[in-house]
């Protein structure tokens, strides 16, 4: 064992580690970069060779507080020192009824909310339709082109995009219907979508066997496309006309990172069922399913849990999220920062013709590449941007149904002349993936 411990700390070099990784992981598994990280701070990164990376990824959106928080840090190594694991389901601890209690308040807003944990996003998924399924004794669940609920089987199921996530997982779960979702750029209306489920009932399922509709506010992996506050609307109405569980899933946009704590904030609506994870836990495992307390106590004692759901590390580091989220103004940080990297994308897009639409929520944004003669999805342009801002100290990933659209998940706590940093480097990159510069 001391030897090998040994020949891991004399690790300094990328391609070497790379090289051990590509023999020892399987490819299914992908890394974006190819960097091995060594150590980070708010929104920057080190490899192992030293070099300085702005992360504008953000642990795919699970960092809005920033890597290393010191606050979350305290939290957890407190809470090491107390309990680290016990399991909810055998003793109960302080920190999972605190953060329940306090998601109960923050969703709710004065109704009588519940909340249960898990560890991934995809977990709370499957709970939300567990519990939507119990309270309603239905069974049909729709969901939306372009969707990313999960790499579960009916994480995979609920998701909207065959590749890579279908491939040849199936057969898949039942009883999953699929509606288009609003799109302007690629001219699918609010109209076009709520005329589908509309069609939808009239062809594949009546609304009174449908236990619930999941649906992102914001579509992240699907290629940050908001919803909008009449669709939202129109569909709170519909779901309440037949008895149907609103499930919002905020996994993504949940915790500050479209300018309010919640998305569903700013679409004049109250949900039923809210599913959370990612920036909760400031970069450990935890997640959740936040909802109205008569829904949420359908299922029967022992329906619901998980080993580590809830863990106290977990619990402990999502309430020093809270906190920071609360006292040190990151709300108003995050429209801030959305309005100037908004503003700066924009510029951006009359530079650069193969950005063909820049779009998002507070510090959640996007820009769509295109081909500027064709005007359609230009995924092999879009990986160029990316590999060009890597090479220059810039991470970011894609997203979409046709992986062309590059998407901005900086912390929260990004500075001013950070977020300009990776705005020069983002221009130069734009350039030298269209040719401008050699």
């Amino acid at each position: 064992m001391q030897n090998v411990m040994a020949e891991q700390q004399t690790y300094t070099d990328n391609g070497l580690l790379l090289d051990t990784r590509e023999q020892n992981v399987p490819r299914g598994v992908v890394t974006a970069h190819p960097l091995v990280i060594e150590r980070a701070k708010g929104s920057e990164v080190w490899d192992v060779e030293g070099n300085r990376y702005l992360d504008f990824v953000g642990g795919i959106g699970v960092l809005n507080v920033g890597h290393n928080h010191p606050a979350v840090v305290n939290a957890v190594t407190q809470q090491l020192g107390l309990v680290s694991h016990a399991c909810f389901q055998v003793v109960a601890y302080p920190g999972y009824i605190e953060l329940a209690q306090r998601l109960n308040t923050l969703v709710g807003n004065g109704e009588p909310y519940k909340s249960v944990f898990f560890t991934s996003g995809a977990e709370a998924v499957e709970n939300a339709v567990k519990i939507a399924r119990a309270h309603t004794n239905r069974s049909g669940i729709i969901a939306f082109d372009g969707a990313f609920h999960g790499r579960t089987l009916l994480g995979c199921t609920l998701t909207g995009m065959s590749q890579p996530y279908k491939q040849n997982f199936g057969p898949f779960a039942s009883e999953v219907y699929r509606l288009p979702y609003p799109n302007a750029f690629h001219g699918v209306s609010d109209e076009d979508c709520l005329q589908a489920l509309e069609q939808l009932f009239a062809v594949q399922i009546l609304p009174e066997r449908v236990a619930a509709i999941i649906i992102e506010p914001v579509q992240g992996d699907g290629g940050f496309l908001p919803a909008g506050a009449n669709f939202m609307q129109a569909l709170r109405r519909i779901t309440e006309k037949h008895g149907i569980v609103l499930i919002l899933d905020e996994v993504q946009t949940g915790f500050g990172r479209t300018g309010t704590m919640f998305a569903f904030q700013q679409l004049g609506i109250t949900p039923d069922l809210v599913t959370v994870a990612k920036s909760l836990g400031g970069g450990l495992p935890i997640s959740g399913v936040v909802g109205k307390a008569a829904i949420m106590d359908a299922p029967l004692p022992g329906g619901l849990g998980g080993t580590y759901g809830g863990n106290a590390l977990g619990c402990a580091a999502a309430l020093a999220v809270l906190d920071l989220l609360e006292n040190d103004n990151l709300l108003a940080r995050s429209n801030q920062l959305g309005e100037q990297l908004n503003a700066r994308l924009q510029q951006l897009a009359e530079k650069y013709a193969c950005i063909g639409e820049v779009r998002g929520v507070g510090f959640m944004q996007a820009v769509e590449i295109i081909d500027f003669e064709t005007k359609r999805p230009d995924a092999a342009m879009t990986q160029k941007i990316l590999d060009c801002a890597c090479q220059e100290g810039l991470l970011l990933i894609k997203c979409g149904l046709h992986r062309n659209v590059v998407r901005f998940l900086a912390p929260l706590v990004t500075t001013d002349s950070q977020l300009e940093e990776a705005l020069h480097i983002f221009d130069i990159a734009l350039a030298r993936a269209s040719g401008r510069l050699g």
